[in-house]
């Protein structure tokens, strides 16, 4: 029996109705046995139905086993490939297929470039052929990931996967979309053409901490109205000696937070991650990497790594857990308009668990919503230096908008610290001092 239950069959209905393919079909199932599409399409196509007619009607019946259901669903796929269920569903009347033979989903990518054939063809064009399966289009390896580019006559388009269309439909609502795009969509009469094949080494991730010294440095290229402001960045001498050792054609630099342009990071450092694109080296030992930092920490003196290591895609994920939820400490220059003493500033140590309200500021509107956010200062110390200057260390919810806090931001940020001290405050200086993300970890010395 197939690994598709009774409660598939109105799914495998609607989804021939719409104009699937027998290999969309069985994805939107979720049919994971890969032996199901390794059939050619010819041999999957719906004419074969009268010998699977009571596939799903099996499984009204409870199986003996878990282990036993498995192992029946691997060996009938593979013996009947994946035309077994919907050749029910055909046979029963239940669905009629549309009148064009082009899949309305993958728009014939999963019924011609799939056999045998076309994956010699891939393997042909690569430097270095390598064993694909049958079915594979879009496959990793350890080494290469090899991608076929695909055009549609009707559109003069990429096709692209799913997840790449996701993120700019979600603003969409369904009646708006559903005004331009008829559900189920309309059946093409032509398929997909293949361009072009391309042999990619798959992403390698990078990760380690930056200390950043310098007061006149950004972490990411400060390029405004198209001119560039300032002549490097953090990104971009941690980034220079990764992508010539790995020989990679770009990368992308992802970090736990961002610190202005004029703020220093002490410490332990911030956590940052860079993806080298198509490396063209991969394997580097431990010995190798920590030359790589050593390489990176003597090409400036306003930046410093530690803790440099290869990590996997999953392991990215670590950076961003639960960011809001951890704390940052800084260390602030303070002044005031009006003159004070030790005792005046004294009280803001016995301040804890802060709660503050603060609109998007001023500076970063024109990047970011507005919206008011609510963070948490957990706790202040003070350090008195005269009059009218005084350091303020601070333990915040990660996210809290420090310079905001100590002038106030025209009162867009309530409590602050003109409000506590009852006059005009500003901030001099500011530092980072620790950003508490428990990655990647620490590597001894």
């Amino acid at each position: 029996m197939l690994p598709l239950k009774e409660k598939d069959r109105p799914i495998v209905k609607k989804l021939l109705e719409a104009g699937c393919c027998a290999r969309c079909v069985l994805r939107f199932c979720c049919l994971g046995v890969q032996s199901a599409y390794r059939q050619s399409y010819e041999a999957s196509a719906l004419n074969n139905g009268s010998q699977d007619a009571a596939v799903l009607e099996q499984h009204k019946e409870d199986p003996p086993s878990k282990k036993m259901k498995m192992d029946a669903a691997e060996t009938d796929v593979q013996s009947e490939g994946d035309s077994a269920v919907v050749a029910t569903v055909m046979e029963e009347g239940d669905a009629e297929p549309a009148d064009s033979d082009v899949c309305v989903v993958c728009l014939g990518v999963l019924q011609q470039f799939c056999d045998e054939a076309y994956a010699i063809k891939v393997c042909l064009v690569t430097i270095n052929p390598i064993a694909l399966g049958a079915n594979v289009i879009n496959r990793q390896t350890e080494q290469f990931e090899v991608g076929v580019g695909f055009t549609h006559p009707e559109t003069d388009s990429d096709c692209h996967f799913l997840m790449a269309v996701v993120k700019a439909l979600e603003k969409v609502s369904d009646e708006k979309f559903l005004k331009k795009f008829p559900c189920p969509p309309t059946r093409p009469a032509s398929k997909c053409i293949a361009q072009d094949v391309q042999c990619l080494h798959v992403s390698i991730f990078v990760a380690g901490r930056y200390n950043k010294f310098s007061r006149t440095l950004p972490q990411t290229p400060w390029v405004i109205d198209g001119e560039r402001r300032m002549e490097s960045s953090v990104e971009e001498l941690i980034a220079a000696p990764l992508l010539s050792s790995f020989r990679a054609e770009g990368f992308n630099f992802s970090s736990s937070g961002r610190e202005d342009v004029d703020v220093r990071t002490l410490g332990n450092g911030r956590p940052f991650a860079l993806e080298l694109l198509n490396p063209h080296r991969a394997k580097f030992n431990k010995a190798e990497v920590r030359q790589l930092q050593e390489t990176i920490n003597q090409s400036s003196d306003k930046i410093r790594v530690r803790d440099l290591q290869i990590v996997s895609r999953d392991a990215m994920g670590h950076m961003k857990e639960g960011e809001e939820d951890k704390t940052k400490s800084y260390t602030a220059l303070i002044w005031t308009q009006k003159a004070i003493n030790k005792d005046d500033i004294t009280f803001l140590e016995e301040t804890k668990e802060l709660k503050l309200a603060q609109k998007t500021p001023l500076r970063v509107l024109h990047r970011r919503p507005l919206a008011v956010r609510e963070r948490v200062i957990h706790t202040m110390s003070t350090c008195f230096l005269d009059a009218h200057h005084f350091h303020l260390k601070l333990r915040t919810q990660a996210g809290t908008y420090i310079k905001e806090f100590v002038h106030g931001d025209f009162g867009r940020t309530k409590p602050n610290l003109c409000d506590l001290l009852k006059t005009e405050t500003d901030i001099l200086e500011l530092d980072v001092e620790s950003v508490d993300v428990d990655w990647p970890p620490s590597i001894p010395e």
